[in-house]
């Protein structure tokens, strides 16, 4: 086991503070216990409710509880505590600016046990050092289960089930179990367990509408939620008008993306999609994670900006690190000009978060397929949309007037209205410069005056709404054809 001989390289080199940090306390406990155990050592584990107890064979606790209180534990440790490992679990509470004595107890103990008599292991989820004592220490991270240890579980989750059910086999195919095996990835060992174990004792079986509810768990589990956020409802490719070509190229490299076929490191990295606004590009963002059958993120790049120095960026790593822990996933930065144009005005915090983001990109190895949309190119700056940035960049534009029919033909469906009780073809002539918002638009108008009429909508109703907007392209007219413009002198591909 990788972890236990690198833990135990750890303890050898004689570190008198050490902090691991995990959400699998009892699988770090059973770590600890073997790595001791390999090299003579005694174990000794503290929690607020049981106090400072020494750890037997199978974590048989040996002693009765004392030293309760933290300050009790550190004096203790500190001036009669036996050679050994001291595993201080979920310390952070007491390691702040309102607890000064415990810093200094721990500093006086690791100072006095250079020689490694003594080590102090604090055990926590998260846990971040006063300047005082990060050079006395050491951290560790115990790693996350691969595919093979993930498929392991699972199987073991249906075999317990098998024989709890008159061995009846758990119900599923190879395409779905690889599916669940990549979206537990990022999980711990318990988490695993846990979340293979709702799935299997639901039904006795393993079906692609179990994967949205293991996702939406590890999202929850992974405490994701601020500025990025799951978005619970994907979309089809067949609810969006038009966008044959983005169709066809995401179509074609499907496969790859989703490890179906391997092409080594030319897997498919993300897209930017430029438009003017309600063109589409947010349903299409959801479409893409729907075609995929994988989760989708949304960064809402706006609300990454702190007041406090250096949190902006920090958001921005802790999101990206986030959605690598989530892969395979898509990942929506919306509107990403409105985070990234920046001004001299802003300290350089833009400069900084793009820095971050080019990073990122370019160094990733996860199953995170980035969509970029934005509305107004010339915001955005010149490093992110160079040539390799995105695998493509994609311009949506206004839909032509077969796309408008099909736009008319999802919204009247969607409001169990018949479309061929409808004269499409009109509709699509009488709506030209619409945007697929503004279409939608025309049907919700036409459908709320035939209600405040007590009348069936009809052809008639939405033309009148048709003839009575102004839409975007007579009211920014200028502003749409520089973006074509912008789009025809750089051959970026029409969506």
């Amino acid at each position: 086991m990788q972890d236990a001989h690198d833990l135990g390289l750890v303890l050898k080199s004689k570190v008198p503070l050490l902090v691991l940090e995990t959400y699998d306390e009892p699988r770090a406990l059973d770590l600890l216990i073997k790595v001791t155990r390999e090299h003579d050592n005694e174990l000794f584990q503290w929690t607020a409710t049981e106090g400072l107890r020494r750890v037997g064979i199978g974590l048989q606790l040996e002693s009765e509880n004392e030293h309760l209180e933290p300050e009790a534990v550190l004096s203790y440790i500190k001036t009669q505590g036996k050679p050994g490992i001291y595993v201080l679990c979920d310390f952070h509470h007491w390691l702040d600016h309102e607890h000064p004595k415990n810093i200094r107890l721990l500093k006086d103990t690791a100072l006095r046990n250079s020689n490694g008599a003594i080590t102090v292991v604090l055990l926590s989820h998260r846990l971040s050092l006063p300047p005082e004592l990060s050079r006395l220490s050491a951290r560790f991270e115990t790693a996350l289960p691969d595919e093979d240890h993930i498929r392991g579980v699972v199987r073991a989750e249906a075999q317990r089930w098998a024989r709890d059910n008159q061995d009846q086999r758990v119900k599923t195919d190879n395409e779905t179990l690889q599916k669940l095996v990549s979206n537990l990835r990022g999980l711990t060992h318990g988490e695993v367990t846990r979340l293979a174990r709702g799935v299997i004792v639901d039904d006795g079986a393993i079906n692609e509408s179990d994967l949205p509810e293991v996702n939406r768990a590890k999202f929850e589990l992974m405490d994701m939620d601020g500025v990025l956020s799951y978005e619970y409802r994907t979309e089809r490719f067949a609810n969006v008008g038009g966008m044959t070509n983005l169709k066809t190229w995401l179509e074609v490299r499907r496969k790859v993306f989703l490890g179906e076929v391997d092409a080594g490191t030319d897997t498919p990295k993300g897209i930017l999609l430029l438009g003017i606004q309600g063109s589409g590009k947010s349903l299409a963002a959801k479409a893409v994670a729907g075609m995929w059958g994988v989760p989708l993120l949304r960064l809402d790049v706006g609300a990454l900006y702190n007041k406090f120095y250096g949190e902006t960026e920090r958001n921005l790593r802790e999101s990206l690190k986030l959605a690598d822990a989530m892969s395979p996933c898509v990942l929506w930065l919306d509107e990403i000009e409105k985070g990234l144009s920046g001004d001299s005005s802003d300290g350089g915090v833009s400069q900084r978060l793009l820095g971050t983001l080019l990073t990122w990109m370019a160094e990733r190895k996860s199953q995170v397929f980035l969509v970029a949309t934005s509305n107004d190119i010339s915001k955005l700056p010149p490093e992110l949309v160079r040539k390799g940035r995105f695998d493509e960049l994609f311009f949506v534009d206004l839909p032509d007037a077969d796309a408008r029919e099909i736009i008319f033909s999802i919204h009247l469906s969607n409001r169990d209205m018949t479309p061929d009780r409808f004269a499409l073809d009109e509709l699509a002539v009488a709506s030209e410069g619409f945007s697929g918002a503004e279409i939608e638009q025309a049907v919700v108008s036409a459908y709320y005056s035939a209600l405040a009429r007590d009348a069936k909508v009809d052809t008639a109703a939405i033309l009148e709404e048709i003839y009575q907007a102004n839409p975007l392209s007579v009211v920014m007219a200028e502003h749409i054809q520089g973006l074509r413009d912008w789009a025809v002198a750089r051959q970026v591909s029409i969506a």
